[in-house]
């Protein structure tokens, strides 16, 4: 197997999360350190969140991502940095009326979910194309992201420059990126990741990212991954099928049972997966060759 494996580590998310963690990466500085371990333990691309320093709690605050992202840059990092666009679009439905939004909704334009990402300017940021039912610390929600929302998202990323990772969490959800890659929203070669793992979203197996993977286009690259103890059977599977995997505390806290894990261990796993399948876990520079970009 002659394969360049895009090995990217997931340092953060947003969710909420185990506080007994000793070390789970918080502030920007943390985010930042985070980030740069991960690459020394060979992650190719880091993909970015932040929290509220004081709480703790999932932001998408635009000064944090810049705070976050210049720490990150001066830290060294030569990683592909991928930051989340994710934010701003949960609606959970008020229980006596679900045509209105309810606490802990957070639905916002087009307009201010890039905001961030022109400010930071990464090579990489994440698009959610997808409108589903998800469950989020335990509370029902929706996920909305509408195909308008979503156009006009992808335009400002081809208008800046920074280069969308498209995430599927439904075989919709490809066959709408497909439709927007006809329309020129996404310029070659496209990228997809496939979540798996997400409660009521794709499950976990070997047949999910078989038929996933062939829903995407031929020229395009992809990855999969998936959350919990499902994280390092995804890479393996990945890897088997021709993909690019992810690994990082935003999905999965534990190295093994009960035994809280590092960004930079869950690397050191995933590399050890790819290099003993016969792989190669792709630098950098040579991420950077796979997915059209150039160094910021």
């Amino acid at each position: 197997m002659n394969q360049k494996v895009i090995l990217t580590c997931a340092v953060t998310g947003e969710s909420a999360f185990n506080r007994d963690h000793p070390n789970f990466p918080i502030t920007p500085q943390q985010i930042a350190d985070a980030a740069l371990e991960a690459e020394e333990a060979g992650a190719s691309a880091v993909h970015l969140h932040v929290r509220n320093p004081e709480t703790g709690e999932g932001s998408r605050d635009p000064e944090l991502f810049l705070d976050m992202a210049t720490r990150v840059r001066d830290n060294g990092v030569s990683a592909v940095i991928n930051i989340t666009c994710g934010g701003g679009g949960e609606f959970r439905p008020d229980p006596t009326d679900e045509s209105k939004a309810g606490p802990g909704s957070d639905m916002a334009s087009a307009e201010e979910r890039v905001k961030h990402i022109e400010m930071t300017l990464p090579e990489l940021c994440s698009l959610d194309v997808t409108t589903q039912n998800q469950v989020e610390s335990g509370t029902d929600m929706v996920y909305l992201n509408t195909p308008y929302t979503l156009k006009k998202m992808a335009k400002r990323f081809q208008e800046i420059g920074v280069k969308p990772e498209i995430e599927l969490f439904a075989p919709g959800d490809a066959l709408l990126a497909m439709k927007m890659i006809e329309e020129g929203y996404f310029d070659a070669p496209p990228l997809f990741q496939i979540v798996m793992g997400v409660r009521w979203g794709l499950p976990s197996t070997p047949e999910t990212i078989i038929y996933m993977r062939d829903l995407l286009p031929k020229d395009c690259v992809w990855a999969a991954f998936g959350l919990g103890r499902m994280q390092m059977p995804m890479v393996a599977q990945s890897v088997l099928l021709g993909g690019n995997v992810r690994v990082g505390l935003e999905d999965n806290l534990y190295l093994s049972k009960g035994v809280f894990a590092s960004n930079g261990q869950l690397v050191e796993k995933a590399r050890t997966i790819i290099e003993s399948m016969g792989a190669t876990v792709a630098t950098p520079d040579e991420a950077r060759e796979i997915l059209g970009i150039k160094k910021k």
